[in-house]
């Protein structure tokens, strides 16, 4: 489906944004809505001065926050046909039931980053509980990735979930995807396939140091990993040159003073010489949506 994107772009970064990788599922940015474990109560937008916005990467799983609700759920399960399913299919082809969306508005959804429980995650909207059942797989990929981009609220209260005390996440876009479709929709360099080196960048941002989505380095990290092949290019072409990625920083741009605006910092090293060479893209995290500034370009230390 069609993404929303920012008209605060300059007309000049716009032209440079390469077109997105992976369409978002479904986007709504509505001004407030019901909260599905508040009894329906309303959840306005939170304000940037009092909450954080998340961009985050992982894998989002159902729990049950109740036994009440785990035996509502077998009953539920019990009435369609299930023969020959594993757990996982089972779970899926009952909570895709129309008739039984109650349940998806019941469960806790938890997102998990490098294998961490790190928040649970809400939709701001009750309808777009459609978009967490549809996130779940009926069968194991260890390379699947779901994008949460949303507001950090207050850690969940005790009996929310099973007294899991973590985060909330109020979601305004959910999508995913599975790493390989991602690695084959982007283009080749010269002639040749970027798929290894590509696969590599993606593990480093990934695996960067407490990247929970939260902060403006991990914002920007993130929103390039699924948003700008311009880094896999770079990437690709640097291999050819016998450069290794030996850095990746981020830090805010000191020239911007009305918006805040990271600088993502590519350092390589030649493996022969350790001649260095760094190169540059900017990121505007502004606001809830990231979106490019300036596209991949040397960068020299001031």
């Amino acid at each position: 489906m069609e993404r929303t994107e920012s008209t605060e772009k300059p007309a000049e970064a716009a032209a440079e944004v390469a077109p997105a990788l992976l369409p978002p599922s479904k986007q709504t940015i509505p001004d407030g809505g019901s909260c599905p474990t508040c009894s329906g109560s309303s959840t306005p937008r939170p304000s940037p001065l009092q909450n954080s916005f998340v961009y985050a990467l992982g894998r989002i799983e159902p729990r049950f926050p109740r036994l009440s609700v785990e035996k509502e759920f077998a009953q539920a399960a019990g009435q369609i046909e299930t023969a020959g399913l594993t757990d996982a299919q089972t779970l899926v082809k009952t909570l895709s039931e129309s008739r039984n969306q109650y349940l998806a508005r019941q469960l806790c959804w938890v997102m998990m980053i490098s294998g961490l429980e790190t928040y649970l995650v809400v939709p701001r909207q009750p309808s777009d509980v459609i978009l967490l059942v549809e996130s779940l797989r009926s069968e194991t990929d260890l390379g699947a990735l779901d994008a949460v981009i949303g507001v950090k609220g207050p850690v969940a209260p005790p009996d929310m979930c099973n007294g899991l005390a973590l985060p909330i996440v109020i979601f305004d876009q959910l999508y995913w995807f599975d790493r390989e479709s991602l690695l084959k929709s982007l283009p080749a360099h010269k002639g040749k396939e970027t798929h290894a080196s590509a696969s590599e960048l993606l593990d480093r941002i990934l695996a960067a140091t407490d990247n929970s989505g939260n902060s403006d380095e991990h914002r920007a990290l993130n929103y390039l990993a699924v948003r700008y092949s311009g880094i896999y290019s770079l990437a690709a072409e640097c291999q050819t040159r016998d450069l290794a990625l030996t850095a990746l920083a981020g830090r805010l741009w000191s020239l911007s003073t009305a918006r805040r605006i990271v600088e993502i910092v590519f350092t390589f090293t030649q493996r022969k010489n350790e001649f260095v060479e760094k190169y540059c893209c900017r990121v505007d995290v502004n606001d809830e949506f990231p979106f490019l500034v300036s596209k991949i370009a040397p960068y020299y230390d001031h």
